[in-house]
């Protein structure tokens, strides 16, 4: 077949009557009717379009509708309107209405949930679900179709200044809650999952080249992206970044070899935008089908090299159907019922965004203080001082692409002042560290809130490196490249966000901390930032450490509810918190090479001998649990552990069992997380979960056959809270040929 294959190349349609053009008009709906009622696959349905398509209308199916003049508007039109690739108005076909969602909706004013790695904090799939159909919906409400709120980059270091977009370290829990959110997003709109692959860090994201064997790669960096393509993503976006010297968008051996042969994954690979694309015929040859947003690189050289027969035709064709199938096939199976924009930022969705920033935040400390702990605060508490210089602040987060406005924010003090209004609250900013000490002094009980902000971490908006000769042959080589490129570099290095330049608190916040403290020993540290904040300097001297995370437009009001009581904290950590910074991975933010390999995080301080100051999964409550593993069926496909838990407190309350398996002949065992479960009970009161285990991290990839097989060693299984130290009271890890009985692992080394 060859494209238009019914009309000459490139050739208007004929002059049609009123009446054909209405059904050419209708041939999209039509389309995804057929398929809805059966009639006709989406397979079907996409060449049926295509056949009635010029060349033209093909072509502009493999990159974005706006052209390349809307380029520093970027930031400005992606709030405001869906970016569109690929409609055929004269078809009917609405094209890629794209906009962008990891926590929430970045079109007008919308809901805005806690960050993705505050959400990973919950352990909670189920709720993530709802948050990804919430999501989905206003992505819809704002005229889109298309949502890229699916990151699931792991978290190699916590630097990397988009940490807060990912679902934290470890490829299960991340593999997990992303696969809940494309499930959610997947009821209105088409889900796309990002950045495909090993991305993870910003300032040199455009340059930087990924070094990385075979078994990191398939064993580590690629597990959760599998796992969300299983969940029936419609789209992946490829990274700005190199793999093994190829940039992404025309790495074949990741976007075709694993993607889609391995994986068979069916739908479309869409560009980062713009400085995504280095090469209009190569990226589609290697299995990219849309240029994102602007009509750049693909617009200027696919039509020449289809003529001259540089471009083969069944590759263009092979795109279009892609894009076409997926886009017929979600439009036939999501919801029908358009939901309208009186449900954006709705009295339900609040209520879902300040459930979700509440079981996110993460108890680290909790000391007695007199006759009980400092939290939750004491019922008859009349004077509290409420100090920082983000106690007053709606900070949501990075200013980057994933920015989200609300119609309104819940900052902590406004949230304390709304849940105790009988309680006298003074507040300072902290910048006078003696007269915040003297406020803190004169009250029952201090709550000191600091951490990062945009300015510390996210999207770089601008960043050196950039490929600019996609703008135009003009920037191609030559003293204008030169310029730009250099001034590109120049300003990169005075906007906000990127990596972060310390895992510490600024050292304003370290003596306003050590200064409240000295002054009244009730003080609570809440801690408000996107990954790990180091606080080896001050932790000892607090009673109680709260991480909030950026939680949201009710983040403020979510918050007070924990420190009252009126909700528990119910976050786990999705990463390690380590007692020093060397204990983790070298991390060179203008790194323009790297290695990624199988060390890092919780697995690395296992592997080194070094204890965490909060180990990976870490959480109090307000109540206490015990546990104990009952049995397990386990093979190469996964299986399930059923472990007993009691609430032995006093309140109602949750735990998230946590399911780690780990080689014990090793002498120094790594737990790996095979799979979690959170439980919610009332005092008192004992059940027995079934938790799912996935089988991948006591396996290994044979690269030369791509066959999955048990990685050697004597593994054994271990229910715990949190990561494990300690291996004694381990089971072996039963397979079905195993004769034997369970056998509690006598020695317990890492210990």
């Amino acid at each position: 077949m060859v494209i238009a294959a019914r009309r000459r190349a490139g050739r208007a349609p004929k002059p049609t009557s009123p009446h054909t053009k209405n059904a050419e008009g209708s041939a999209y709906v039509e389309a995804v009717r057929a398929v809805r009622e059966g009639e006709l696959d989406a397979d079907d349905a996409a060449e049926q379009l295509i056949d009635r398509m010029t060349e033209k209308e093909i072509l502009g199916l493999l990159d974005g509708d706006s052209p390349r003049l809307l380029l520093p508007l970027i930031p400005v039109l992606l709030h405001r309107r869906p970016f569109v690739a690929g409609a055929v108005p004269r078809l009917g076909v609405p094209g890629i209405r794209f906009s962008d969602g990891g926590r929430g909706v970045v079109i007008g004013a919308c809901t805005a949930f806690p960050v993705t790695i505050a959400r990973a904090a919950t352990w909670d799939p189920a709720l993530e679900e709802r948050v990804g159909v919430a999501i989905g919906l206003e992505t819809r409400a704002r005229g889109a179709n298309y949502s890229a709120s699916v990151c699931v980059n792991l978290l190699r270091h916590p630097a990397w200044g988009r940490a807060q977009e990912c679902y934290g370290e470890d490829p299960v829990l991340t593999g997990l809650m992303a696969s809940a959110m494309t499930r959610g997003v997947r009821v209105h709109v088409m889900a796309c999952v990002k950045h495909f692959a090993l991305n993870s860090m910003e300032n040199e994201r455009f340059e930087v080249d990924v070094s990385v064997d075979e078994h990191a790669l398939h064993e580590v960096y690629l597990p959760h992206f599998k796992a969300v393509v299983d969940a029936g993503a419609d789209s992946v976006m490829s990274a700005y970044n190199r793999v093994r010297g190829e940039y992404m968008d025309v790495n074949r051996a990741l976007l075709t070899d694993v993607l889609r042969h391995e994986w068979d994954f069916s739908g479309f690979v869409t560009s980062d935008w713009v400085f995504g694309m280095h090469g209009a015929v190569a990226s589609l040859e290697a299995g990219l089908e849309v240029e994102m947003p602007l009509r750049l690189l693909r617009a200027r050289d696919l039509p020449a090299a289809l003529r001259s027969g540089t471009l083969a035709r069944a590759t263009v064709l092979q795109a279009a159907r892609r894009i076409l199938r997926t886009c017929v096939l979600h439009a036939a199976t999501c919801e029908e019922v358009e939901p309208t924009a009186a449900l954006i930022a709705s009295p339900a969705q609040r209520a879902l965004a300040g459930q979700v920033a509440a079981e996110s935040i993460v108890l680290l400390k909790n000391e007695t203080v007199g006759a009980a702990p400092l939290l939750p605060l004491a019922p008859g508490v009349r004077h509290l001082a409420v100090i920082g210089r983000l106690a007053a602040e709606a900070n949501l987060g990075d200013h980057g692409s994933s920015r989200v406005r609300p119609p309104s924010t819940i900052s902590p003090l406004q949230g304390l002042r709304n849940a105790l209004p009988g309680v006298r609250i003074r507040t300072a900013s902290g910048h006078d560290e003696p007269a915040a000490a003297a406020l803190a002094a004169h009250a029952e009980m201090a709550v000191v809130v600091v951490g990062l902000d945009q300015h510390d971490e996210g999207e770089s908006v601008v960043t050196g490196g950039v490929d600019v000769g996609v703008i135009g042959r003009a920037f191609g080589s030559g003293p204008l490249r030169r310029v730009l490129v250099g001034l590109a570099h120049l300003a990169s290095r005075f906007v906000r966000g990127g990596d972060r330049t310390s895992l510490d608190l600024r050292p304003s916040d370290v003596r306003l901390i050590r200064a409240v403290v000295a002054a009244n020993p009730r003080t609570v540290v809440v801690l408000i930032g996107g990954s790990a904040i180091l606080m080896e300097e001050w932790r000892d001297r607090v009673p109680a450490i709260l991480l909030a995370w950026y939680g949201g437009m009710e983040g403020g009001r979510a918050l007070a509810s924990v420190l009252t009581g009126a909700a528990e904290p119910g976050g786990r950590l999705p990463f390690v918190l380590p007692k020093d910074a060397a204990h983790l991975p070298p991390f060179d933010s203008a790194a323009r090479s790297v290695v990624y390999d199988d060390k890092w995080g919780q697995r690395r301080l296992d592997g080194e001998g070094n204890l965490p100051a909060f180990p990976f999964g870490f959480g109090l409550g307000y109540t206490t649990f015990e546990h104990r593993l009952l049995g397990h069926r386990f093979d190469d496909t996964g299986g399930s552990a059923d472990v007993h838990v009691t609430n032995t407190g006093d309140r109602e309350g949750s735990t998230v069992l946590q399911v780690y398996a780990a080689d014990v002949s090793a002498q120094r065992p790594v737990a790996q997380l095979l799979g979690f479960q959170k439980v919610t009970l009332q005092p008192g009161a004992e059940a027995t979960a079934r938790v799912a285990l996935d089988a991948g991290p006591t396996l290994q990839r044979d690269p030369t056959t791509r066959r999955w097989s048990r990685r050697g060693g004597d593994w054994a299984l271990l229910a715990a809270q949190h990561s494990p130290a300690d291996w004694a009271g381990a089971v072996r890890l039963r397979l079905p040929e195993d004769l034997t009985g369970e056998e509690t692992v006598a020695d317990g080394r890492g210990a």
